[in-house]
Formats: structure tokens, sequence, C-alpha cells
């Protein structure tokens, strides 16, 4: 796969930048009118980019359209139980704790190299992969992170609760959306959500908060002019849709459909029908990789997801530790964004595997591979969570929660986990409800 960062072309514009600041600060003239040409031809190149055909025989392995999709999935078990499963509560907590300590443990190294996160653990001389939340940032403390929220949040001496993020806000959206539309909601009621409580995002969503505060179609804020539409966004908000319907990995993957057709299309929507299906599975299965093969069965049987995500499985249980198996990664996918569904997937595989199934080792393994490892550990740590339950967490992951979660949805500056729990079980109670004749 061919990819477009070696010398890298952003730093090429940051560094044509950085000139042009230095040309006007020593007074020469002519600056605006080259800056102004490089716009022009940006924009002209941009519109030349996006009016490029696509493959066609990708494009049919790899559809929009939800009909289309379930027409191209491989036999699966799309129900796996006709009841709420008997440990339902105890596998909700340990997948929902386990999600929110991963993306906690990994906001404070979000996207940094492994070589920089192990000398950022040599410094603070604590063990690497970490055991536990981190003592320190690099940064400053009070550094704002989404609206409420500081970095310290994130660190031992200062938490008090789970710490404001997107990863765990948009669980908490989907609640909001199953609350108030039910189990057959469509995009524009997700977007009607979205513009109710969120206030802002980053990449393709925040393409489609723009065009929901527009009063443009919701319908079109995924299309082609969205060119994170492969990117991982979606594929972090498939919790909610799972915990509704656990142990349904169809129904969870079509809800989870509807939300990302929001903001994604192609692999970006099939990373969150993967996982809303896998993180059901695990509901009723005792293995992390036979929740990931349940998730693979809701996806296009020949898109690049699933293709990368057999690959993952095949080799998973080859690796030795993170090192080898974040290589592997990017070997395969040479000059991949690090916050792309595809890659970040594959890492979630491999942090199951390399940390087999403990939740705690689970967490701490997938961290230390890398890339968008917040939303990664967090990933991982909702499937695990899942199939081992509250009590294979161990209390040091837990107890700095101290029952709060922190917010920075409109008009929600917080809520309490067991009310979160609740509310789930109340859905998921629902939900097997309305199945019985």
């Amino acid at each position: 796969m061919s990819r477009y960062s070696e010398k890298n072309y952003q730093e090429m514009v940051t560094e044509l930048t950085r000139f042009a600041e230095l040309k006007e600060e020593y007074g020469s003239e002519g600056v605006t009118e080259i800056i102004d040409d490089f716009k022009k031809i940006v924009i002209e190149k941009t519109a030349l980019l996006k009016s490029l055909p696509v493959d066609e025989r990708k494009r049919r392995n790899e559809p929009d359209d939800y009909q289309e999709i379930l027409s191209l999935r491989p036999e699966g078990v799309r129900s796996m139980t006709d009841h709420l499963p008997k440990d339902y509560d105890s596998r909700l907590k340990g997948a929902f704790l386990a999600r929110a300590a991963g993306c906690t443990l990994g906001a404070v190294v979000e996207n940094w190299s492994v070589e920089k996160m192990e000398g950022f653990a040599r410094k603070l001389k604590v063990p690497f992969p970490p055991v536990n939340y981190w003592p320190d940032v690099m940064d400053n403390l009070d550094t704002v992170r989404y609206i409420r929220g500081t970095m310290k949040d994130f660190i031992l001496p200062y938490m008090d609760g789970v710490p404001v993020d997107d990863d765990i806000s948009y669980v908490l959206t989907g609640l909001l959306i199953l609350e108030k539309y039910g189990f057959d909601f469509t995009t524009t009621e997700v977007a009607s959500i979205w513009n109710q409580y969120v206030p802002m995002a980053y990449t393709a969503e925040r393409i489609a908060l723009e065009y929901i505060k527009k009063g443009l179609s919701p319908l079109i804020s995924g299309e082609d002019h969205n060119p994170y539409a492969q990117w991982i966004g979606a594929a972090i908000r498939s919790d909610a849709f799972a915990y509704a319907c656990p142990g349904q990995p169809e129904k969870a993957a079509m809800m989870a459909y509807h939300d990302a057709y929001l903001t994604h299309r192609r692999n970006g929507i099939y990373g969150e029908m993967f996982f809303a299906a896998a993180q059901s599975a695990a509901f009723c299965t005792n293995s992390s990789l036979e929740a990931i093969a349940a998730g693979l069965t809701e996806i296009p049987e020949k898109c690049e997801l699933a293709e990368a995500i057999r690959w993952a499985l095949s080799v998973c249980h080859q690796f030795r530790d993170y090192h080898e198996a974040r290589k592997a990664v990017d070997e395969k996918f040479p000059g991949m964004s690090t916050v792309h569904t595809i890659n970040n997937a594959c890492l979630v595989v491999f942090g199951l595997a390399l940390g087999q199934d403990d939740p705690n080792q689970v967490i701490s393994q997938t961290i230390a591979l890398g890339m968008d490892n917040d939303c990664t550990a967090a990933t991982a740590g909702s499937i695990t969570g899942a199939v081992n339950g509250a009590d294979s967490l161990q209390t040091k992951w837990v107890s700095p929660f101290r029952n709060k979660i922190h917010s920075y949805l409109n008009g929600i500056e917080s809520f309490d986990i067991d009310d979160v729990l609740k509310r789930f079980k109340n859905l998921a109670d629902r939900f097997y409800m309305s199945k019985t004749p």
C-alpha cells in the first residue's frame, strides 16, 4: 500500500510557512504574493484529487449502503442468545471500566512513538509497558483538554473520576441516542443528539458537526469531501450499541452503521460495525479473539478492514512482545495515518493476544503498541472486560474513578458510573423484552 509521508509534504508546508514568517520578520517584499499563489495551487490540486475516480472493483467490495453491506458478509451467528446473559451486570461493568481505564492510561501518551513512551517511563522510573496510571505528564499539567478538563486529571496524584475525553463521551452520547430514539434510530436522529449535546469535535466528527450546525443534511457529511472518512473516529463510538444489545452482534452492528454513517464511509463505517459486533459477542463468549472473529462476520468479507483483521488473527500469536507486533503493523501498512481505522484495529487484536485476555495486561500491552492508543486500549479493554467481567479488573484501575465520569457534553458536566451502568441495563432489558413473543 502506497502512502505519502516520506519527506512529509506536511513538513514541507510547515517549512514554507516558517520561511514566510521569517522573511516577513526580515522585511522582505513579495511574501504575501508567494503565499497567495501557493494557496491557489493547493485549492486547485485538492479539487483535482476530489475528482479522481475510485477503483470500481474495490468499490464493489466496499459499499456504503446497508443492504449491500449485508449481502457481502460471510456466514455468521447473528444472534447468540434469546435472553439477557445471566452474568450481564458483571460483564457490562467490566467492559465499561476497562474501557475507561484504557482510555485514561492512553490519553497521556496518545500517538507517541514507542521509543518516546519508553523514554518517558524511564524518566519517571516506572515500568513499561505501564502497570498503573502515569504519575506525571510530559506537558503542562494545566493544558486544557476537551473544554472542561486538563492533563493533570489523567495522572494519579490528581485523578478524581474518569477524566474528560471524547472516547468516553461518545459512549455516553450513544446512551443518549438509545434512550431517546430506541434501537431503530436513524442517522438523522444521531445528528439531532449531536446538535444538542456535542460542543466540539475533531477530524471527521468536526466536519459532521459543522454540517449539522449549518443545517445541512447529515446524510452527506461523511461523503468524499470528508478526507477523514476512514479514520478511527467512528470505531471509538461502538460500545454503547453493544452494551444495549449484548449477544446480538448483527443488531449492534446495524445500530453502529447508522451512527457511523454520519461521519464516515467504507472502512470507517465498517470499523464501528466490526467493533460493535465484537463487543456484543464478547458478552456471550469466554474468548476475546472469538469475539473478534464474530465481529468479522458483520462486515463485507472482502473489504480492506476484514482482510487486515484476518491477517492480524493469523499472526497475533507469533509475537514475543509489543516491539515485534508494532513493527509488523508498520511494515504491513507503511505510511498509513496513525489514526486510521485499519492499522489501529490490528493493534487491538495484537493487544488482546499479547495480554492473553487478562484485562489488566491487555490495557498495558495495547498502550505499549502506540499509535492512537487511548482509543485502542479503550476498545480492547471493552472487549476483554466484557469477556472476563468486573472482578477480573484490578482495583488500581478502578478506585481513582470514584464512581464519577467527567463530561464535556452540553448541559451535562458529570455522570455517575453506577447510574450509567443501570441505564445500559435498562436498555438491555428493554431490548430482550421486545424480543419476547
